[in-house]
């Protein structure tokens, strides 16, 4: 959400008979977020989707000059339906739904926070979303940059959270291929007998929600506290903000 990155319109399909089809960009990103369920990241090649679409793979980069374009174009199709309005209410409600809204977009589809990660759309539901949020703070009585850059904490917090919230929930094929008996890097038991090992006390004390998944209940409360800063924020004002600056 912060510079363009757009990649090439795909034209429409061919009428010739007994040529291959031309690639049709929605017909195209559904085919990679199929695959992208189907297998993960990493296991999503150009060469794949080419298959997956009956093209090929040369004819993929006519349309999408590097993988990342590819990329932006699942990241920006996840996004659909998110820019909706939220319900009328207070401020920071309407905020908390949007959030909510995106962590459910991109647990949709498996790592579809990686996917997301490090795009910047300029396509309809990218852009429409972050006017939804921008407005909520605006219209709430915030300032431009404070409206701004709130959004990107909001933003950035919702995926760098999904991004280990399903990192923890799908483990890699090598986590797997190990079985039970030796799971991946954010298996809770690995953590446990490692703070048990040790004199941490204070880690003790904390395991029960350190090794917890209820990563919707993580999510909320992180999110509460944006929030609340942003509450803070809110009761300075203006000149409240310009008296703290040096």
């Amino acid at each position: 959400m912060s510079s363009p990155s757009t990649p090439h319109s795909a034209e429409g399909p061919r009428a010739a008979r007994g040529r291959p089809p031309r690639l049709d960009q929605g017909r195209t990103a559904r085919a990679a977020l199929d695959l992208l369920d189907e297998a993960g990241l990493d296991a999503l090649t150009m060469r794949r989707l080419a298959d997956a679409v009956g093209v090929q793979a040369g004819a993929l980069y006519r349309h999408f000059a590097t993988k990342q374009d590819l990329l932006t174009v699942m990241a920006e199709r996840m996004l659909e339906g998110c820019s909706a309005p939220p319900p009328e209410g207070d401020w920071s409600e309407r905020l908390t739904v949007l959030a909510h809204r995106m962590r459910t977009a991109l647990l949709a589809h498996r790592d579809g926070a990686r996917v997301y990660a490090g795009t910047h759309s300029t396509g309809a539901n990218t852009l429409g979303f972050a006017e939804t949020l921008v407005g909520v703070l605006r219209e709430a009585g915030f300032r431009d940059e404070d409206a701004a850059r709130a959004v990107l904490a909001v933003v950035n917090f919702t995926v760098g959270h999904t991004l280990e919230e399903q990192a923890a929930l799908q483990p890699g094929d090598s986590a797997a291929a190990a079985g039970p008996a030796e799971a991946g890097p954010a298996d809770p038991d690995r953590l446990r007998r490692a703070v048990a090992a040790q004199d941490f006390p204070h880690l003790t004390a904390a395991l029960p929600v350190l090794t917890s998944t209820d990563f919707a209940a993580h999510f909320a409360f992180g999110l509460n506290l944006l929030v609340q800063g942003l509450r803070a924020t809110e009761r300075n004002g203006p000149a409240g903000a310009a008296e703290a600056r040096p």
